[in-house]
Formats: C-alpha cells, sequence, structure tokens
C-alpha cells in the first residue's frame, strides 16, 4: 500500500499534530515548524523535541516532512530579500532537525523581475550559501514543483534541473511532486499514456530517485492554467485517473504522498479522512 498522510496543525504542540494525524487515518504527515505567514519563530524547547518524537513512534506515524515558510523567496532580486529569505531557510531546516524530520520542502520562490534564468541562478546560489550553513547530515531540502503563477519558477522539470546543475552538492537536494501543480503547468497524467509521458519527462531532467515526497491535490482550475487552486481529490478538474496511476506505480511505493487539500468536514467526516479513503479506494485498482 502507499504511504499516506496529510498536512496537520501544530496548534497545542508538535506532538497534537501526530495525533491529529493519527485520528484522520495517517501513516505520515506534514508540517509548519512555525507560523508560516511570520519570519519570527519561537525557539522549539527540547521538551517539545522529545515530546514529538515519541508521539511519531507511539502512534506509528511515519515520515515527518516540514514545510517552510511562504514568506522566504530564494530567487528574490532584492537582495536584502534573499539574504533574509537565506537565513530563515537556514533556520527551517535546523528546526526540522531538533524535531527529526528529515526533509524540508520549499518552493523554488519569485524571480520577480529580471527574467527566470537569473531568478533560478540566485536560487542555487542561495541553496549554496544554505549548504555552507548547514551539515550535510542534517535534514535535506526538497525543491517544490510549482504550478507557475505569476513569476515562480519550478513549474518546469527544467527549471529544477537548471537549478540542481547550478547546486555544488546536488546530491543535498531531491524533488517534491505536487499533483495539482504539475496538472496547472500543464502536464497531462489523466490517461496511462499521458501520465507515463510525464513520469518520464520528470525522469529525463531530474532523475526519480531525486523525488521523496508527493503533494497529493486535485486542481479547481484547468490544465495548463497555471493557477495554484487545491481541490479535493476526484472532486476537482483532474478527475481521479492521474491519483490511480501513480497509487498504483511501483516505483513509488516507498516515497511518502501527502495531502494538502481543503480543511474542513463533509457531513460527520472530516474532508482528511474522506480523501485518504479515496485514495486508498483506487490502489490495486
Amino acid at each position: 500500500m502507499p504511504i499516506l498522510g496529510a498536512h496537520m496543525s501544530i496548534a497545542g504542540g508538535y506532538d497534537r499534530a501526530v495525533r491529529r494525524a493519527r485520528d484522520a487515518g495517517c501513516d505520515c504527515l506534514q508540517l509548519f515548524t512555525k507560523n508560516n505567514n511570520q519570519w519570527r519563530a519561537r525557539p522549539i524547547t527540547a521538551q517539545e523535541a522529545a515530546s514529538f518524537r515519541a508521539a511519531l513512534t507511539e502512534l506509528g506515524i511515519s515520515h515527518p516532512l516540514a514545510h517552510d515558510s511562504y514568506l522566504i523567496n530564494l530567487a528574490s532580486p532584492d537582495r536584502s530579500l534573499w539574504q533574509r529569505s537565506v537565513g530563515s531557510f537556514v533556520a527551517e531546516l535546523q528546526r526540522a532537525e531538533l524535531l527529526g524530520i528529515p526533509n524540508v520542502v520549499t518552493h523554488p520562490g519569485c524571480y520577480i523581475s529580471g527574467g527566470p534564468r537569473a531568478g533560478l541562478r540566485r536560487v542555487s546560489r542561495a541553496l549554496n550559501r544554505v549548504h555552507r550553513q548547514t551539515s550535510p547530515a542534517g535534514p535535506q531540502c526538497l525543491l517544490e514543483t510549482t504550478a507557475g503563477q505569476g513569476t515562480s519558477l519550478g513549474w518546469q522539470f527544467e527549471q529544477l534541473a537548471a537549478i540542481l546543475d547550478g547546486v555544488k552538492h546536488p546530491e543535498r537536494l531531491g524533488i517534491c511532486l505536487d499533483t495539482c501543480h504539475v496538472f496547472a503547468a500543464g502536464y497531462p497524467m489523466a490517461t496511462p499514456e499521458q501520465y507515463q509521458a510525464t513520469i518520464a519527462a520528470l525522469d529525463r531532467a531530474v532523475g526519480l530517485a531525486r523525488i521523496k515526497a508527493f503533494h497529493l491535490n486535485d486542481s479547481a482550475r484547468d490544465a495548463g492554467s497555471r493557477v495554484d487552486r487545491h481541490a479535493h481529490i476526484g472532486r476537482g478538474k483532474m478527475g481521479l485517473g492521474p491519483f490511480r496511476h501513480l497509487l498504483n506505480d511501483p516505483r513509488f511505493r516507498q516515497v511518502p504522498m501527502y495531502l494538502e487539500t481543503p480543511k474542513g468536514r463533509l457531513g460527520d467526516l472530516d474532508w482528511d479522512v474522506v480523501n485518504l479513503g479515496t485514495l486508498r479506494g483506487l490502489t490495486g485498482t
């Protein structure tokens, strides 16, 4: 069976996120280690880290994953913001290390002005600086595929390859594929043939061994729209086909997959429970 989970709130403590994951029927979980819309972050105490690690073991939740702050922009042409983003991402990796989280997902960033090539070079320079300030044995950065909205980078697989080519230690980087983003970026996955062609393109660009996580989201917008709007599984523009192909692909059987679908309830059921049930119902079909 695939390793399935969801993004969970840390309200009330990091260990509470693990308990929410267990209650929803998750195998794994993703979280923010701080308020994702603020630069400031309260230090993580030793007790908080110990409680989080203990909860993972006690409740059998594996593959914890962190997502960095949405304020970070490693592609920014503004020198001050770029430097602040580098420092903040270093802190994100350090916080994940305290919690025992092996990977931290980041969007490559927005180039704002000056064109995508210059932006991609800034991302590579930023990651080189981050790597100089962190241990190779610590958490790994996962570059997330994006929808390509505005000036965001990472919506073409070749852009991810360009970042990797510009980094001195590409072995310290991985990829997180977001299904909604890939669909919105214009990569088709509806039929088995389309799915295989898209995965082959990803393999040519970065290599499938770099895929360390998936975000499972349907899309509220059309294919190729380059608009990032998540929807519940099978209830958006993608349909169930792409998820069926992915969940039954033996190459990704051991790669954890995390829901980032809208929170809330459908009647008496939590939406995470509904979406996980839909996904599990696709396996073996």
